[in-house]
């Protein structure tokens, strides 16, 4: 006949009448007549503030979780911080929310996810909770010595110095990348070189560079590194193929600069400087050696 409802303190009663919501109750004891078996009662626990019902939105409108929770409606392109006792727990996505206050003291910050790179005072704690990666956060980190390049929807969107940051998930396609801004050496390997006096020789030079554009680095060619290595390869072409095998080997100082001179302008199209270039070996054939080498016993033998 009489049902005896107990709801403790930290505890809402939510009472049901055949299936539909009729009100709250309290926390205290409660007796009511229920000959039929019609009413049925349901709990909500402030120690788990967050309102997680299929019924949410007939609660939400008929206003009877006004004074116990903080309700909100998210669009689309929000997102909601969930703060309680000045601790980052949790955010929300689009749609309807409750979460419970008194037990807790809940704070909710609702922010704007149109603008791709999520800022805030205590970014720190929340990238470090482990609610910021399940509910829509990603973060990104770049170290010193390299740009961080965001692009969104296929278009450059903003160049990032040395931090962490975090990105919003599903508010568009965010590609990022990092570029290495610090110094670089590029080995130009032996390739197979002929001198103006047709000696055949292979010649092993070191392109020392560094990025100074990171947005042209990236988006004049598909690999700068690799399109540094073939100019510098045409190059070294280029200028042991006016010049005869003594010459070259007297000059390898002013050689280089002249390769530097030839490369600077191509390097510089792509965001690269030039720092220094140096030639490392000149790899002769070995009948070139041992005729080097008579050669040179015979300058020895004539000067004795």
């Amino acid at each position: 006949m009489y049902k005896h409802i107990h709801v403790r303190s930290f505890e809402v009663g939510l009472l049901y009448r055949r299936g539909e919501f009729e009100r709250l109750l309290a926390p205290g004891r409660h007796f009511m007549w229920d000959l039929w078996g019609r009413l049925s009662i349901d709990v909500l626990r402030a120690r788990e503030p967050f309102v997680n019902r299929p019924d949410l939105g007939v609660l939400v409108k008929t206003g009877a979780l006004d004074e116990v929770a903080e309700t909100f409606q998210l669009a689309g392109d929000q997102r909601a911080l969930v703060w309680l006792d000045n601790r980052f727990v949790s955010i929300l996505g689009p749609g309807r929310h409750a979460v419970l206050n008194g037990y807790h003291d809940v704070r909710v910050e609702v922010v704007d996810a149109t603008k791709v790179r999520f800022e805030h005072e205590r970014l720190e704690q929340i990238l470090d909770g482990p609610a910021s990666r399940v509910y829509g956060l990603t973060p990104f980190l770049v170290p010193d010595g390299q740009v961080g390049l965001v692009r969104r929807n296929g278009e450059f969107s903003e160049e990032l110095g040395p931090g962490r940051y975090a990105f919003w998930n599903g508010v568009g396609a965010v590609e990022r990348s990092l570029v290495d801004l610090r110094e670089t050496q590029l080995d130009v390997s032996g390739q197979e070189l002929m001198t103006a006096d047709r000696v055949t020789l292979r010649l092993n030079a070191v392109v020392t560079y560094k990025v100074v554009d990171a947005r042209r680095s990236v988006s004049v060619v598909q690999d700068a590194r690799m399109a540094l290595y073939r100019e510098a390869q045409l190059a070294l072409r280029a200028v042991v193929g006016t010049r005869e095998l003594d010459t070259l080997l007297g000059d390898k100082d002013i050689v280089a600069k002249e390769l530097v001179e030839m490369l600077r302008e191509r390097a510089g199209s792509y965001g690269l400087t030039l720092v220094a270039l140096g030639i490392k070996d000149v790899i002769l054939p070995g009948e070139m050696k041992t005729l080097l080498n008579q050669v040179m016993e015979a300058r020895k033998a004539a000067e004795a």
